[in-house]
Protein backbone atom coordinates (compact mmCIF):
# COMPACT_ATOMS: atom_id res chain seq x y z
CA UNK A 1 0.00 0.00 0.00
CA UNK A 2 1.15 3.54 -0.69
CA UNK A 3 -0.07 6.86 0.56
CA UNK A 4 0.71 10.31 -0.74
CA UNK A 5 3.55 12.33 0.77
CA UNK A 6 3.49 16.05 1.23
CA UNK A 7 3.25 17.30 -2.38
CA UNK A 8 4.90 20.08 -4.31
CA UNK A 9 3.08 22.35 -6.77
CA UNK A 10 0.22 20.71 -8.60
CA UNK A 11 0.31 19.35 -12.16
CA UNK A 12 -3.33 20.40 -12.72
CA UNK A 13 -3.11 24.04 -11.83
CA UNK A 14 -2.85 23.82 -8.08
CA UNK A 15 -0.06 21.31 -7.27
CA UNK A 16 2.25 18.59 -8.67
CA UNK A 17 1.24 14.99 -8.15
CA UNK A 18 2.22 13.82 -4.65
CA UNK A 19 5.11 11.35 -4.20
CA UNK A 20 4.05 7.93 -2.96
CA UNK A 21 5.44 6.56 0.32
CA UNK A 22 5.11 2.97 1.52
CA UNK A 23 3.19 2.50 4.73
CA UNK A 24 2.83 -1.27 4.63
CA UNK A 25 -0.65 -2.44 5.53
CA UNK A 26 -1.32 0.08 8.31
CA UNK A 27 -4.90 1.24 8.63
CA UNK A 28 -6.28 4.15 10.60
CA UNK A 29 -9.15 3.71 13.03
CA UNK A 30 -12.39 5.55 12.52
CA UNK A 31 -12.41 5.33 8.74
CA UNK A 32 -15.91 4.92 7.37
CA UNK A 33 -16.56 2.66 4.40
CA UNK A 34 -19.91 4.03 3.31
CA UNK A 35 -19.87 6.75 0.65
CA UNK A 36 -22.42 9.50 1.12
CA UNK A 37 -24.08 11.90 -1.30
CA UNK A 38 -24.33 15.46 -0.01
CA UNK A 39 -27.32 17.56 -1.03
CA UNK A 40 -27.45 21.36 -0.80
CA UNK A 41 -30.79 22.68 -2.05
CA UNK A 42 -30.68 22.06 -5.82
CA UNK A 43 -27.09 20.78 -5.71
CA UNK A 44 -26.02 17.14 -5.44
CA UNK A 45 -22.41 16.34 -4.61
CA UNK A 46 -21.18 12.83 -5.34
CA UNK A 47 -17.95 10.91 -5.65
CA UNK A 48 -16.60 10.80 -9.20
CA UNK A 49 -15.91 7.52 -10.98
CA UNK A 50 -14.07 6.47 -14.13
CA UNK A 51 -17.34 6.98 -16.00
CA UNK A 52 -16.88 10.71 -15.33
CA UNK A 53 -13.36 10.87 -16.73
CA UNK A 54 -14.21 12.93 -19.83
CA UNK A 55 -16.04 15.51 -17.71
CA UNK A 56 -13.16 15.64 -15.22
CA UNK A 57 -10.66 16.27 -18.03
CA UNK A 58 -12.89 19.05 -19.39
CA UNK A 59 -13.23 20.81 -16.04
CA UNK A 60 -9.62 20.50 -14.91
CA UNK A 61 -8.26 21.73 -18.25
CA UNK A 62 -10.72 24.63 -18.05
CA UNK A 63 -9.14 25.50 -14.69
CA UNK A 64 -5.70 25.60 -16.29
CA UNK A 65 -6.85 27.66 -19.26
CA UNK A 66 -8.55 30.14 -16.96
CA UNK A 67 -5.07 30.84 -15.57
CA UNK A 68 -3.45 31.09 -18.99
CA UNK A 69 -1.51 34.24 -18.09
CA UNK A 70 0.08 32.62 -15.03
CA UNK A 71 3.86 31.96 -15.35
CA UNK A 72 3.41 28.32 -14.23
CA UNK A 73 -0.10 27.27 -15.22
CA UNK A 74 0.02 29.14 -18.52
CA UNK A 75 2.61 26.69 -19.87
CA UNK A 76 0.05 24.12 -20.96
CA UNK A 77 1.48 21.36 -23.14
CA UNK A 78 0.06 20.81 -26.62
CA UNK A 79 -0.77 17.20 -25.70
CA UNK A 80 -2.17 18.05 -22.26
CA UNK A 81 -5.61 16.62 -22.99
CA UNK A 82 -4.25 13.24 -24.07
CA UNK A 83 -1.98 13.07 -21.01
CA UNK A 84 -4.80 14.15 -18.70
CA UNK A 85 -6.82 10.98 -19.31
CA UNK A 86 -3.98 8.80 -17.99
CA UNK A 87 -3.09 11.09 -15.07
CA UNK A 88 -6.64 11.70 -13.87
CA UNK A 89 -7.64 8.09 -14.45
CA UNK A 90 -4.83 6.95 -12.15
CA UNK A 91 -5.98 9.46 -9.52
CA UNK A 92 -9.54 8.10 -9.68
CA UNK A 93 -8.20 4.60 -9.02
CA UNK A 94 -6.10 5.64 -6.02
CA UNK A 95 -7.44 4.53 -2.61
CA UNK A 96 -5.91 7.60 -0.96
CA UNK A 97 -7.70 10.32 -2.86
CA UNK A 98 -11.09 11.24 -4.21
CA UNK A 99 -12.74 13.68 -6.60
CA UNK A 100 -16.17 15.12 -5.89
CA UNK A 101 -18.53 16.48 -8.52
CA UNK A 102 -21.32 18.97 -7.90
CA UNK A 103 -24.40 18.56 -10.09
CA UNK A 104 -27.25 20.95 -10.74
CA UNK A 105 -30.24 19.76 -12.80
CA UNK A 106 -28.21 16.82 -14.09
CA UNK A 107 -25.24 18.95 -15.20
CA UNK A 108 -21.83 18.81 -13.55
CA UNK A 109 -21.01 22.36 -12.47
CA UNK A 110 -18.03 21.91 -10.15
CA UNK A 111 -15.19 19.65 -9.07
CA UNK A 112 -12.91 19.29 -6.03
CA UNK A 113 -10.10 16.79 -5.40
CA UNK A 114 -8.92 15.58 -1.97
CA UNK A 115 -5.65 13.75 -1.36
CA UNK A 116 -4.74 12.08 1.94
CA UNK A 117 -1.19 13.38 2.30
CA UNK A 118 1.67 12.49 4.65
CA UNK A 119 3.12 15.45 6.50
CA UNK A 120 6.80 15.84 7.34
CA UNK A 121 7.75 13.10 9.85
CA UNK A 122 8.93 15.89 12.16
CA UNK A 123 5.58 17.67 12.31
CA UNK A 124 2.01 17.15 13.41
CA UNK A 125 -0.47 16.22 12.16
CA UNK A 126 0.84 12.99 10.65
CA UNK A 127 -1.60 13.25 7.74
CA UNK A 128 -3.75 15.98 6.25
CA UNK A 129 -6.09 16.55 3.33
CA UNK A 130 -4.58 18.36 0.37
CA UNK A 131 -7.30 20.08 -1.65
CA UNK A 132 -6.68 20.70 -5.35
CA UNK A 133 -8.25 20.97 -8.79
CA UNK A 134 -11.17 23.04 -7.52
CA UNK A 135 -13.22 24.50 -10.35
CA UNK A 136 -16.75 25.85 -10.68
CA UNK A 137 -18.20 26.69 -14.07
CA UNK A 138 -18.43 30.49 -14.50
CA UNK A 139 -22.23 30.46 -14.89
CA UNK A 140 -22.60 28.56 -11.59
CA UNK A 141 -20.37 30.67 -9.36
CA UNK A 142 -21.66 32.49 -6.28
CA UNK A 143 -24.43 29.92 -5.96
CA UNK A 144 -23.07 27.73 -3.16
CA UNK A 145 -21.22 25.17 -5.30
CA UNK A 146 -17.85 25.60 -3.56
CA UNK A 147 -19.48 25.44 -0.13
CA UNK A 148 -21.31 22.23 -1.06
CA UNK A 149 -18.13 20.61 -2.39
CA UNK A 150 -16.23 21.54 0.76
CA UNK A 151 -19.02 20.15 2.95
CA UNK A 152 -18.60 16.76 1.25
CA UNK A 153 -14.83 17.02 1.53
CA UNK A 154 -15.22 17.67 5.27
CA UNK A 155 -17.16 14.40 5.58
CA UNK A 156 -14.45 12.51 3.69
CA UNK A 157 -11.77 13.93 5.99
CA UNK A 158 -13.67 13.00 9.14
CA UNK A 159 -14.22 9.47 7.83
CA UNK A 160 -10.43 9.11 7.41
CA UNK A 161 -9.48 10.72 10.71
CA UNK A 162 -7.97 13.80 9.05
CA UNK A 163 -8.06 17.04 11.03
CA UNK A 164 -6.66 19.62 8.62
CA UNK A 165 -6.99 20.81 5.01
CA UNK A 166 -4.34 22.60 2.98
CA UNK A 167 -4.33 24.05 -0.53
CA UNK A 168 -2.54 26.39 -2.91
CA UNK A 169 -4.29 29.10 -4.92
CA UNK A 170 -3.28 31.80 -7.35
CA UNK A 171 -2.85 35.00 -5.30
CA UNK A 172 -5.31 37.86 -5.53
CA UNK A 173 -8.66 37.98 -7.24
CA UNK A 174 -11.92 36.33 -6.35
CA UNK A 175 -10.33 32.93 -5.64
CA UNK A 176 -8.34 34.24 -2.68
CA UNK A 177 -11.43 35.92 -1.26
CA UNK A 178 -13.48 32.75 -1.70
CA UNK A 179 -10.97 30.59 0.17
CA UNK A 180 -10.65 33.12 2.96
CA UNK A 181 -14.43 33.14 3.31
CA UNK A 182 -14.32 29.34 3.72
CA UNK A 183 -11.88 29.57 6.62
CA UNK A 184 -8.53 29.00 4.85
CA UNK A 185 -5.74 31.22 6.21
CA UNK A 186 -2.56 32.12 4.32
CA UNK A 187 0.38 30.31 5.94
CA UNK A 188 3.27 30.61 3.46
CA UNK A 189 4.37 31.90 0.06
CA UNK A 190 5.48 29.78 -2.90
CA UNK A 191 8.12 31.46 -5.04
CA UNK A 192 9.52 30.64 -8.48
CA UNK A 193 12.94 31.46 -9.97
CA UNK A 194 13.51 30.47 -13.62
CA UNK A 195 17.03 29.39 -14.61
CA UNK A 196 19.01 30.10 -17.75
CA UNK A 197 19.58 26.92 -19.77
CA UNK A 198 22.32 26.93 -22.38
CA UNK A 199 21.05 26.52 -25.91
CA UNK A 200 17.52 27.53 -24.98
CA UNK A 201 18.03 31.25 -24.69
CA UNK A 202 17.42 33.26 -21.56
CA UNK A 203 14.54 32.61 -19.23
CA UNK A 204 13.66 35.96 -17.76
CA UNK A 205 11.70 35.87 -14.48
CA UNK A 206 8.20 37.24 -14.84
Amino acid sequence: MTRQREPGRNDDGLRAAATARSLGSARHAGRATTEKVATHSALNVRRASLADLSTIVELRLALLRENGDHPVYGQLRADARERAFDVFGAQLRSPHEVMFLAESKGRVVGILRCVETLNSPLLDPERYCYVSSVYVRPDSRRSGVLKALLHRADQWCRDRGLTEMRLHNVPGGSASAAWTAQGFAVMEEVRRRPLIVEGRGQNIPR
